[in-house]
């Protein structure tokens, strides 16, 4: 096998050899970002906000959860910007407060909103050191890299959850 080749993984996430240490980690968390984000597609509103597993859980929260904590992540705590919500300082009583819905989420507002946050998110991974620490005073022992991974950790969870989801609503499977 010749080393300059780009390679295939068989987990079906990348296509190339990385660039870069951040190159991979975006290009993985990227992958299951799209999986969320995929799994609304050819849904009416009414079926994105179905629960049809012994969770609570439905796909526009999913998503809506997922948003909430890449702006949280990536620009709260790592780069040390403030949140709309006020979080870290103003947090609600309800620990799943995040998976909320209101009657004014959409999939096109929540899936949108959803990109603006991991537009914001990629353009941090992109700029700062890898090596970069974490902003929040709690984590500044962390840093970008640990932000990235558990990013991927965490979205990969929800795209496990998502996948469920869909499958008990229509039957579809896959990406």
């Amino acid at each position: 096998m010749d080393p300059d080749e780009p390679q295939t993984t068989t987990a079906k996430t990348t296509k190339t050899r990385p660039s870069s240490e951040q190159a991979g980690l975006r290009e993985f968390l990227d992958y299951q970002r799209d999986s969320l984000i995929n799994k609304t597609k050819g849904l009416s509103e009414a079926e994105a906000r179905l629960t049809p597993t012994a969770s609570s859980l439905c796909l526009l929260s999913l998503l809506k959860h997922s948003a909430t904590w890449e702006r949280r992540w990536f620009q709260v705590i790592l780069a040390g910007r403030s949140s709309p919500d006020h979080w870290p300082e103003v947090q609600s009583k309800e620990d799943d407060s995040t998976f909320q819905l209101t009657n004014l989420d959409t999939i096109e507002s929540v899936v949108a909103d959803y990109r603006e946050q991991i537009s914001a998110s990629n353009e941090i991974l992109s700029t700062l050191d890898i090596d970069a620490p974490c902003a929040w005073p709690d984590m500044a022992d962390q840093n970008l890299r640990f932000v990235a991974l558990h990013m991927i950790e965490e979205t990969a969870r929800h795209a496990g959850h998502t996948d469920i989801i869909r499958e008990s609503i229509d039957g579809a499977q896959g990406r």
